[in-house]
């Protein structure tokens, strides 16, 4: 404001208007009238010639200066508050003065601003925040510190030194090497976050620039310090409930929406992220904001939207302490206070201002949520501080000691995302940091970050993708630990890259039910006449329910028997979209229905299952058995058409003579199928056999028909246990793959999963009358047939854990893998890659025995049950 020309008579009438208190000071000293339109020099020239009787009018002509500039809208908010800290920097320097006149002598002293005054931010009525910093005679340094404020304190703004060391009970004064070993071995994380607003402001400066120096990296070393943003978050909490519960709605300070939610949320932003980019290094809040948003720390919309808010609730603070140069936060809630502030600040109603202010205060409480409490910031913190500022030498070095087998082309696509000045680039080099330790932290670093380097590419210049990462919640830190996990993921992903939105949001995360992806699909596969097309937008919808099955189970959101649940439901939906497609437009098309078998007819579906079907149909004529074929044939082959989505092969081997056999059946062929010919193994096949999709009328007729069949009163005859026991034999000696360790094939080996689910299948077989064994479910199952007294509670113990374990590794190695597997590796870097996707971390040793002690003890509860062994 130097220099600036005001109107006398406007400056004057809008002095009065705002201020009571300087328009009394006006109506008592006329003489100080002109101040109104001086320019800056000369009137701190008056305060720092002015004597200890002289401080408090010269100090109030300065105000006049100001408060006129402000509020004729020749300052903006900026100047303003910049134009009072240079007062108050003028009335610290002539209180020192005048207190060194009284006690003279050697004593280097250097006071430091800090709170709303370090940062340049001063109100028209304030305590000014300072501590002390003294070189040679601290005795007296002491005393002239103590005497400075007893100059300045009544005849200006309170001089407030809580902020030092110890708070009110330590020392006034300290030296720069006392302040630094407090720092180093007693500070708390709300005292480093006071620090970001120091800077000397009077007395000797060049000590004060040697303190501020000194202290700097104890400041942007915070971070590094454990909990230091659940500290943050903990005081921003005790500051909100410090405030009268009655009075919260009326503070714009310390209230839900007011200063302090801003003010925290930008200075935890540069403790985290200013370690290792010195642009954020800055003192007040709106210029924070604007290297925040520069650097990609901070969405541009968001910085905007603090920014007006910041600027518009500072305004009102500076109206309100004006009208009687009192300290206020509080909006008045009513009457003529009310109605004076909002004139004051342009509003020609009440209800103007007021909904001016809830929408500010929405604004700040709403971005203060998402800013102080997104774990970008929590993973950021994990990452030290030595780690943000490395040549290119050393990245490569601790890219290395991180896990990466190849840190030349991890440097490569580093350089790749982060190259040139863009704001993808600066916005990277914000995530990045994160990411590879994330990434560190996996089974395959390397992986992880080509398909991060993927994805980038992919989606980097659409708006969403860097905002998504940087603002949507946990979604950075979940994209870096599934890429490095799960190459099933990484593929599924690169096709739909969008998918990752579910990521910032476990309510995204949750599988869809079968029905409302059945609706979604049929309405997908409408839009399109052609087969092929339809067909293609179905198995569309089948991928990115996949990505959020997957992301889910990975993330720990889901445990097996919902992933086999959602998975099943996804298939279940497929087939019932499938069947419609292919059924469009055939004459002599007879109802059908799909019944699915094995694991999907157990809702046990894996991630590399097939679908084990039937299909029935009630046709009698050959046009309609033709017609039901033709059926079948079409829905097989699309979905198992060659396309950018996964297939999914339908195995139609458990049908009435199997490969043999006819591929749609009728339902009265099947009927007389089992009724003469069916072998024990193909009644016990049924017992995991339900429908899935088709005509409802048939589904029902055939499952009373199935129940008949599977659930047969009196259990086995002797001669069906002998027959039972031996084809489990053939199973056991016959099935499983030359070479595979029979101790380690999650499937076909000793306790595997064929082992308990045949012995669930016995139980169902002998005492289909149990209350709940008629499932087509194992664990239900074998706790069904528990709770009648069938099994005991240690043999189900055992079954159960086994199963669920065992299930859970199958499930993992083909998420790791991308393709199914049933053996477990051996050893090397699979092996350890699993273990810690199962969470056993580098303990592979305690992996493998805890697989073989359960499939033991599964395989003896199986041999008891189904051997009398």
């Amino acid at each position: 404001m130097p220099g600036h020309a005001l109107n006398a008579d406007e400056a004057r009438l809008a002095v009065v208007a705002a201020s009571n208190a300087l328009a009394d000071f006006l109506r008592a000293h006329p003489e100080s009238e002109p101040a109104l339109t001086e320019d800056e020099d000369a009137g701190f020239a008056r305060v720092r010639a002015a004597g200890p009787f002289q401080l408090n009018t010269a100090w109030k002509e300065n105000l006049l200066r100001i408060a006129a500039a402000d509020l004729t809208g020749a300052a903006d908010l900026r100047a303003t508050s910049d134009a009072l800290s240079r007062l108050a920097d003028a009335v610290l320097a002539r209180g020192l003065d005048l207190a060194r006149e009284e006690h003279p002598g050697p004593a280097r002293l250097a006071v430091i601003a800090m709170g709303k005054t370090g940062a340049e931010e001063l109100n028209y009525v304030s305590d000014v925040d300072v501590v002390f910093v003294a070189e040679g005679d601290l005795a007296l340094a002491t005393r002239q510190a103590a005497r400075m404020i007893q100059i300045v304190g009544p005849a200006t703004w309170p001089v407030d030194a809580g902020l030092r060391p110890e708070g009110r009970s330590g020392a006034l004064v300290r030296t720069v090497e006392s302040y630094t070993a407090y720092l180093k071995d007693w500070a708390r994380t709300w005292e480093f976050q006071a620090l970001l607003k120091a800077r000397p402001a009077a007395g000797d400066l060049e000590l004060g620039l040697e303190w501020l120096a000194a202290v700097q990296p104890f400041i942007w070393g915070a971070a590094d310090r454990p909990g230091v943003v659940a500290d943050i978050r903990d005081m921003r909490r005790k500051v909100a409930d410090s405030v009268p519960a009655a009075e919260r709605k009326y503070e714009i300070k310390l209230g839900p929406g007011g200063l302090r939610d801003i003010e925290f949320a930008v200075q935890l932003l540069q403790l985290v992220h200013g370690r290792g980019d010195p642009a954020l290094r800055v003192r007040s809040t709106l210029e924070a904001l604007d290297v925040l948003v520069a650097g990609g720390y901070l969405a541009r919309r968001d910085g905007e939207d603090l920014a007006d808010t910041y600027v518009f609730l500072r305004t009102v603070e500076h109206r309100l302490q004006l009208q009687r140069l009192l300290r206020t936060h509080r909006v008045p809630d009513g009457g003529e206070p009310l109605h004076h502030l909002a004139r004051t600040l342009g509003y020609t109603t009440d209800e103007g201002f007021l909904a001016a202010w809830r929408a500010h205060a929405t604004t700040a409480r709403r971005l203060h949520e998402k800013l102080l409490y997104k774990p970008l910031l929590d993973a950021v913190t994990l990452v030290p501080t030595h780690e943000l500022r490395m040549s290119e030498s050393q990245a490569a070095g601790r890219l290395a000691v991180l896990g990466f087998d190849d840190p030349a082309s991890a440097l490569t696509h580093i350089k790749k995302l982060t190259a040139g000045v863009s704001r993808t680039a600066t916005v990277q080099r914000a995530l990045l940091p994160v990411v590879l330790h994330e990434l560190a932290d996996s089974p395959e670093p390397d992986r992880g970050l080509l398909a991060y380097r993927q994805v980038s590419d992919k989606l980097g210049s659409t708006p969403w993708y860097l905002r998504l990462l940087r603002d949507g919640g946990p979604a950075a830190v979940r994209l870096a630990r599934l890429l490095g996990t799960s190459r099933y993921f990484t593929s599924l992903l690169l096709h739909v890259p969008q998918s990752l939105r579910y990521l910032s949001d476990n309510a995204d995360l949750t599988p869809r039910p079968r029905e409302e992806l059945a609706t979604g699909m049929r309405q997908a596969a409408a839009r399109h006449q052609d087969a092929t097309a339809a067909i293609g937008a179905v198995r569309a919808i089948r991928r990115r329910e996949l990505i959020r099955i997957a992301a889910a189970d990975l993330l720990g959101l889901l445990d097996d028997q919902a992933v086999g649940l959602a998975l099943s439901d996804l298939t279940d939906a497929v087939l019932e979209a499938a069947l419609e497609i292919a059924s469009r437009g055939l004459a002599d098309a007879p109802p059908m229905a799909v019944i699915g078998m094995g694991r999907l007819g157990g809702r046990e579906t894996g991630y590399g299952s097939d679908a084990d079907v039937v299909f029935v149909h009630s046709g009698e004529t050959d046009a309609e058995r033709r017609t039901a074929a033709k059926t079948v044939e079409s829905v097989r082959t699309l979905l198992a058409a060659p396309t950018a989505d996964p297939p999914l092969q339908i195995d139609l081997d458990l049908r009435p003579e199997g490969k043999g056999g006819a591929i749609a059946p009728s339902f009265a062929a099947y009927r007389r199928y089992y009724a003469d010919r069916a072998r024990l193994w193909e009644r016990q096949a049924l017992l995991r056999a339900r429908p899935v999709a088709g005509d409802p009328g048939l589904a029902a007729a055939w499952t009373e028909f199935a129940d008949g069949v599977r659930y047969r009163p009196g259990g086995l005859t002797e001669a069906e246990r002998v027959e039972f026991r031996r084809v489990k034999a053939r199973v056991d000696s016959e099935r499983l793959p030359r070479g595979a360790d029979p101790n380690g094939h999650t499937k076909l080996g000793r306790g595997g999963l064929v082992d308990i689910e045949w012995t669930a299948q016995l139980l169902q077989l002998e005492h289909g009358d149990a209350p709940g064994i008629r499932t087509t479910r194992t664990v239900p199952a074998l706790e069904a047939a528990a709770a009648a007294g069938h099994l005991n509670a240690a043999d189900l113990l055992s079954l159960r854990e086994a199963w669920l374990f065992v299930s859970r590794v199958r499930n993992d190695m083909t998420l790791a893998r991308g393709v199914p597997r049933d053996d477990l590796p051996r050893s090397g870097p699979e092996l350890a890659a699993l273990a810690q996707t199962l969470g056993y971390g580098d303990d592979t040793e305690r992996f493998l025995n805890d697989y073989l002690r359960l499939t033991r003890r599964a395989h003896e509860a199986a041999q008891r049950i189904v051997y009398g062994a």
